[in-house]
């Protein structure tokens, strides 16, 4: 098993059950006392788990299905992608990942002239009936609580794109990077990035401050932020001194 396919299907049996004993993720894992604990410190430090006497308990953002985590914030993020999909000009080419805030973009841009590449099944699904709108899909390992591509496939498919903008949601975002919950996730989004001219990040306020299993990029990767009004000061300040654009839409 690899790290980093161990450490994820530690954190997700760790975030099922609540706590797990040491003894519990080694037999899991296969893997020696001295690695898992390993393991534990790194999940520890990204602020996912608390290590404990014995085992580790969850700490982290539930790492749920994408129906359960599309309610959530239901209205910033169709507000977020209203402002998102304004910023798109007839002909242009997108990229939009899986997230959940992505699909809201997706939808606002159903029935108008575009070319859209995109990793994620929800947006293939919000974008299939408009024949406005040309479609391409990025294949690769279909990561099933997400519902997006992921893996070698996925990357070696996006090397061959070029496009305008790209729009991206995360699980987290500190004042020095940005993360996500999947190191196959960020691996793919990477070479979204690669493939870009601007990077713009879609995200609820709810994400400032904190950060997920996987750092995807400095902060400093991102042209444009688009976020509520929910946004602190204090982050006002830190995405300017990352000379990031920030749009910040009304609640």
């Amino acid at each position: 098993m690899l790290v980093d396919e161990r450490r994820q299907t530690i954190l997700q049996v760790i975030e099922k059950k609540g706590f797990v004993t040491l003894n519990q993720l080694m037999e899991l894992v296969g893997a020696s006392d001295s690695t898992v604990r390993r393991d534990l410190e790194v999940l520890d430090g990204n602020g996912q788990i608390r290590r404990t006497r014995g085992g580790a308990t969850y700490v982290g953002e539930s790492l749920t299905s994408f129906d359960v985590r599309r309610t959530k914030a239901r209205k910033e993020k169709e507000n977020i992608a209203q402002a998102a999909a304004a910023l798109v000009e007839t002909g242009e080419t997108v990229i939009l990942d899986g997230g959940t805030t992505t699909v809201e973009v997706a939808r606002e841009l159903a029935g108008r002239s575009l070319q859209v590449v995109t990793n994620s099944i929800p947006i293939v699904n919000a974008l299939v009936n408009s024949p406005e709108t040309e479609l391409i899909v990025i294949g690769g390992f279909l990561y099933p609580k997400t519902g997006v591509n992921l893996g070698p496939l996925a990357v070696e498919a996006l090397r061959s794109i070029h496009a305008r903008r790209l729009f991206i949601s995360v699980g987290g975002i500190t004042a020095t990077s940005l993360f996500n919950s999947n190191a196959l996730l960020v691996e793919t989004e990477r070479q979204m990035i690669e493939a870009a001219d601007e990077v713009i990040v879609v995200s609820d306020s709810s994400k400032l401050g904190h950060s997920a299993l996987a750092q995807l990029c400095p902060l400093e990767t991102v042209d444009r932020l688009i976020t509520d009004d929910g946004i602190t000061d204090e982050w006002r300040e830190i995405v300017a001194g990352a000379e990031i654009e920030l749009i910040v839409v009304e609640g």
